[in-house]
């Protein structure tokens, strides 16, 4: 039977446990498992290598995703840096210049003197992206919309561009999830999330994940780095990011309806320089938005009129967003990226990030206006 998204995901994990009935998946923390009187193992080993548990979790978003192969990781970083250890020193990544600046940091101090060769490209001007492809090209590097200042890149035409040069595209989906955004349909070969937004949506789990289009060579590697290496994701925390999937397509459609909402009337504000958000009009990458995402995503952020001092003031100001790093949480936050990023961040210094939580949307909205009139 052929059932929607939202109903694949409300019953991850839900199948009755065959020995006690419980509707609720058990969560197996053996480390080692039994072989038979002649020695063979069962399906599982050891749980570096796998775990019924974490197997669970990876095929429910495999599924979810549309793809072949599905790894857990102990976290989204940890999925990020393996991914590159899948790849040899020579090869050469295109990452966009608007990033998340955990991957930017962790490529810059650690793999390009591994010997990877990065090239950061503005991904939304498909020439510049055309000039930055080599022969040695392997692996081009999309997050849409991107970390913090959501830019929205064009899937279907990167995937064209990155298969032209016989490279694989990867798609960071965390902010949007399947629900959002389907990047393997729209030509991706690797998806990766960290689990700890959105999938997990408690703010109380740490994970990672990549999901395949194909079992290939790279998807192999990946799977032999992440048994060999074991950065792998816990059996409580794919027992907790499980219990998150379940509630995933309620919270995030209330999530985007706040984030729209809150969205078009700081567009209005007198304190508010501009807003970045793919669900206004006025944005440059609406039209790419409406293309490949069915909602526009929980998350946003803005310029405040005034510098980063006024900007400061706001994040203090507060009393609804809490002042922490992270999102996909049941709770609003609210940063100033340019203070987490440190030194060298391209990141406007005025610019707050927000990640809309499932407070009443008219109640983040008077917050933030009293943060942003004193």
């Amino acid at each position: 039977m052929t059932w929607n998204l939202d109903t694949h995901l409300a019953r991850t994990g839900t199948e009755p446990d065959p020995h006690t009935g419980a509707l609720a998946p058990p969560i197996h923390t053996a480390s080692t498992y039994a072989r038979d009187s002649d020695g063979n193992p069962g399906a599982f080993v050891y749980s570096r290598l796998s775990n019924p548990t974490r197997q669970q979790f990876e095929e429910a978003l495999a599924l979810a995703e549309g793809g072949r192969r599905a790894m857990g990781f102990s976290s989204g970083m940890t999925a990020a840096m393996t991914i590159c250890q899948a790849l040899d020193p020579g090869d050469h990544v295109i990452l966009p210049h608007d990033i998340y600046f955990g991957v930017r940091t962790l490529i810059a101090n650690h793999f390009v003197r591994w010997g990877l060769e990065v090239t950061e490209v503005d991904q939304r001007d498909l020439n510049a992206v055309q000039e930055a492809l080599k022969p040695t090209t392997r692996l081009v590097w999309v997050e849409t919309p991107s970390n913090p200042q959501l830019n929205v890149i064009d899937i279907r035409a990167m995937a064209r561009l990155t298969h032209s040069a016989g490279a694989q595209l990867l798609v960071d989906n965390t902010w949007s999830t399947p629900l959002i955004t389907r990047p393997i349909e729209l030509g991706a070969d690797i998806v990766l999330h960290s689990v700890t937004k959105y999938l997990g949506g408690h703010s109380d789990v740490l994970g990672g994940a990549l999901v395949f289009a194909k079992e290939d060579e790279r998807c192999q590697r990946v799977v032999e780095l992440s048994g060999e290496g074991g950065a792998v994701l816990d059996p409580f925390g794919a027992w907790l990011a499980m219990r998150g999937m379940r509630s995933l397509g309620p919270r995030l459609r209330h999530q985007c309806e706040s984030a729209l909402r809150i969205a078009k009337w700081l567009s209005a504000h007198s304190q508010v320089e501009s807003v970045n958000y793919p669900g206004l009009a006025s944005h440059p990458g609406h039209e790419i938005a409406r293309s490949q995402m069915a909602l526009y995503g929980g998350m946003l952020s803005f310029l405040v009129k005034g510098g980063a001092a006024n900007a400061l003031r706001v994040v203090n100001r507060s009393h609804l967003f809490a002042n922490a790093t992270s999102l996909g949480g049941t709770e609003s936050l609210m940063e100033h990226r340019a203070s987490i990023e440190g030194k060298g961040s391209p990141t406007p210094d005025n610019l707050l990030r927000v990640s809309v939580g499932l407070e009443h949307a008219e109640d983040l909205m008077a917050d933030l206006d009293q943060a942003l009139s004193a």
